[in-house]
């Protein structure tokens, strides 16, 4: 008898991308997002694009069921400028 075989269900994943500024201090300030992103390839063109005119952007993303609260680590896509450590 075949085995059937199943295809795995893909965890979602959460692909964000965030631009900063500086403030007065000298502070990285977040001056668009954290934006959800609809694949990996978009959130990469999207910060490209963000970093030539912000101090920084970064595109990350990270598998997430939010329903359950579960969250892997995150993985940077792309950082161009000056940008904050993720926690």
């Amino acid at each position: 008898m075949a085995e059937s075989i199943l295809p795995q269900r893909q965890t979602p994943k959460l692909i964000v991308v965030t631009a900063f500024d500086r403030d007065e201090e000298g502070s990285l300030q977040a001056v668009y997002g954290p934006a959800e992103q609809q694949s990996e390839e978009r959130a990469i063109r999207t910060a490209k694009a963000l970093a030539g005119k912000h101090a920084g952007a970064i595109a990350w993303s990270r598998e997430a069921n939010p329903a359950v609260g579960e969250y892997g680590e995150p993985k940077t896509l792309f950082v161009g400028g000056d940008v904050p450590d993720i926690e």
